[in-house]
């Protein structure tokens, strides 16, 4: 009796053992296999402004799990909308054909008189517009501390005609803005980018 008690106790010890094993063995091998290709997105290899999409500023990286809307190739004539930190990885968020505005703005286009004024900006700048109606009274101050989201290509090569600009405004700016551009030369200042 002894004899068949013993006998089955150590048959579950030797399977509890074979399945510990069976176990480790398995772990083991889990640990040490080579982990599955994650896939590769671009990520910005310096820190970035606003503004066209440079190839040149971003690099491949495997990053698991990859992002929602991760970028896996520079799209042609896109723009970055906001500023980027190094190693970030680039998605379509990112891209002003995708960058939402925040509730309460809208996107208005604006003429700026100054070509080479209009020059010194680009997307994600912070600008103020001025609307100088004659020379006999100062320019008057709107749209303040508002952002570019976008500056179109030129359509014609007339200089007069000044630089098309998209800014993030609210109605009441575009409204005033649409006065001014009908009665004044419209001209800017630009906040610099302290960082």
């Amino acid at each position: 009796m002894i004899q068949s008690w013993l006998a089955r106790h150590g048959r579950r010890r030797r399977l509890v053992a074979a399945a510990l094993a069976a176990v480790s063995i398995i772990a083991a091998f889990a640990a040490t296999r080579p982990a599955g290709s994650a896939p590769t997105v671009l990520v910005a290899s310096r820190d970035l402004s606003p503004g066209p999409l440079n190839a040149a500023d971003f690099h491949p990286a495997a990053l698991l799990p990859p992002p929602t809307g991760a970028i896996r190739t520079i799209p042609a004539g896109q723009t970055l909308a906001t500023p980027m930190r190094k190693g970030e990885p680039l998605t379509d968020v990112r891209l002003l054909a995708s960058y939402r505005l925040p509730p309460g703005l809208v996107a208005t286009p604006v003429r700026i008189a100054d070509a080479a004024a209009a020059a010194l900006i680009f997307p994600g700048s912070t600008i103020t517009l001025l609307a100088a109606y004659d020379a006999s009274t100062p320019a008057r101050r709107l749209a303040e501390d508002t952002t570019v989201l976008s500056i179109p290509k030129p359509t014609t090569t007339d200089d007069d005609a000044g630089t098309l600009i998209v800014l993030a405004t609210t109605p009441t700016q575009a409204a005033d803005l649409a006065t001014a551009q009908a009665h004044a030369r419209l001209s800017l200042t630009i906040k610099p980018n302290l960082r």
